[in-house]
């Protein structure tokens, strides 16, 4: 349950406000001065805190910088009847994560407060690495099967650098462990940490988001917005699954990390920001540069260092430690002695596909735990938390392999093609697309070696230049001619 500190000298306010979060299962603590809030925020820190702009003594931004004083990482939520003061607005630069208006909207009030906390979450709460299964006082990545060995290793690597990170990997597989754990351990962990879902944001507003508005952009702008790129400044914004992102969008990212500039929308001044970047997507990213619905440069600026997270199925050797590990978790979430698991649940866990993941295993442990009696669980215990229609897919049927899915990612180009009205060759267009694809990761592969890459594909060097401008073919890595 979560802590929402509220600070505002409308006692009346305080119990609107308490009612209404309650109900929306939030722990509430409350003040009528700034502070009183400091007080209760030195005793018993919570995980969010709602400022009044205008309170007695110490107003709102003087309250908010003492908080930021004593905890940077808090998100703090300023409360205002006047929307379009630009001493508020531009207060957000400072840190304020965001400001909601009196009178107050509830849903949007309850989406704005859902986000902080996401952030906090994502700031404030550790991610440990491959620790022992029973010591779960943080949220831990676990794995000690040679792929994640190699995750393990990325993460060390690119985590004290300011290089653009992109986490690779299906839904369920643990990507926003990873990116938590690159900001983290990064120099930039007490700085600034936004995050976006490409995909939970409708794409009208997306950019508003991303890079604020002036007043009057579009209709119902009715004041200025600093877009949460901006106020990452210093710091580190997270774009989860970047795969999604609306092409038009793409383009004003790209400038962002080659100019590090961005412009509100509506105007054209350009504002310089220092932020980093950290992406993740469970899409096949070259499959949509052939499809024409991702950037090939976009593509190149955000993988300069690539961490790929494995399946479930790919790693089925750390099956009994995740097991292990989700059991102690949910059993201390809950109150409960950890029951253990029989040999015979952890050779069904070990044998089951997983289609979901990690995510799913997670889940499973979790419902069987809350239908156990006590005693360790069973296979039996296991099997029946699985929904027959959705989580129970046939067994006889192996784990796709990489190369079965990389012939389903073909078959989607050539079904894409075909479906394409207005292509008079359509035969021609598949293998020019099939033949820049080829091109690129031999040229990735080589590090841009044009001679090596041309003996790799079978092909002169001559050849193999005039098929990288017909094609129109960049290599952003370190390029070797």
């Amino acid at each position: 349950m979560s802590t929402i500190l509220i600070i505002d000298d409308d006692e009346q306010l305080l119990e609107s406000f308490a009612r209404i979060l309650k109900e929306e299962n939030y722990q509430i603590q409350s003040a009528t001065s700034g502070e009183a809030g400091l007080e209760i925020l030195k005793q018993s820190p919570p995980d969010l805190a709602i400022v009044d702009y205008r309170l007695p003594g110490m107003n709102g931004l003087e309250t908010f910088k003492a908080i930021h004083r004593l905890d940077p990482k808090l998100p703090v939520v300023m409360m205002t009847a006047f929307g379009t003061t630009d001493t508020v607005i531009e207060s957000i630069k400072d840190g304020v994560f965001d400001f909601i208006l009196k009178p107050f909207d509830i849903p949007a009030m309850l989406g704005v407060i859902a986000k902080a906390l996401d952030t906090a979450k994502f700031t404030r709460t550790p991610v440990d690495m491959n620790i022992a299964p029973d010591q779960v006082m943080n949220e831990t990545i676990i794995g000690q099967s040679p792929a994640m060995q190699d995750v393990y290793k990325a993460i060390g690597r690119v985590a004290p650098t300011d290089a653009t990170a992109l986490i690779r990997g299906a839904s369920g597989t643990g990507k926003e462990l990873v990116a938590r754990a690159v900001y983290q351990y990064s120099k930039r962990a007490h700085k600034p940490f936004q995050v976006i879902n490409c995909v939970a944001i409708p794409e009208s507003l997306l950019e508003s988001e991303l890079f604020g508005h002036e007043k009057g952009a579009f209709t119902g702008a009715s004041h200025k917005k600093i877009g949460k790129v901006e106020q990452a400044n210093g710091g580190t914004i997270f774009l989860d699954e970047i795969g999604d992102m609306p092409l038009n969008l793409q383009s004003k990212l790209l400038r962002l990390l080659q100019d590090k500039q961005i412009e509100r929308l509506g105007s054209r001044d350009p504002i310089s920001v220092d932020v980093r970047i950290i992406a993740a997507t469970n899409r096949d990213l070259e499959a949509a540069i052939a499809e024409g619905s991702f950037r090939e440069d976009l593509y190149y600026r955000l993988k300069v260092v690539t961490i790929q997270l494995p399946a479930l199925g790919r790693r089925r050797d750390d099956i009994p430690l995740l097991a292990e590990y989700f059991l102690a978790r949910y059993a201390a979430a809950q109150g409960l002695d950890n029951p253990g698991i029989t040999p015979e649940a952890i050779e069904f866990l070990s044998g089951y596909p997983w289609p979901g993941n990690v995510r799913q295993l997670g889940n499973v442990i979790q419902k069987a735990l809350i239908f156990n009696r006590g005693a360790p669980l069973t296979a039996d215990d296991i099997a029946t938390t699985l929904d027959p229609q959705r989580d129970y897919p046939d067994q006889s049927e192996p784990v796709p392999s990489p190369q079965a899915e990389n012939h389903q990612h073909l078959e989607q180009m050539v079904r894409s093609i075909l479906e394409e009205e207005q292509l008079p060759n359509r035969f021609d267009v598949l293998m020019d697309r099939i033949a820049a694809i080829m091109i690129r990761e031999a040229l990735v592969k080589t590090r841009g070696n044009r001679s090596e890459a041309a003996k790799l594909l079978g092909i002169s060097r001559p050849t193999l230049n005039t098929k990288i401008g017909k094609y129109g073919i960049t290599i952003e890595a370190t390029v070797n001619t």
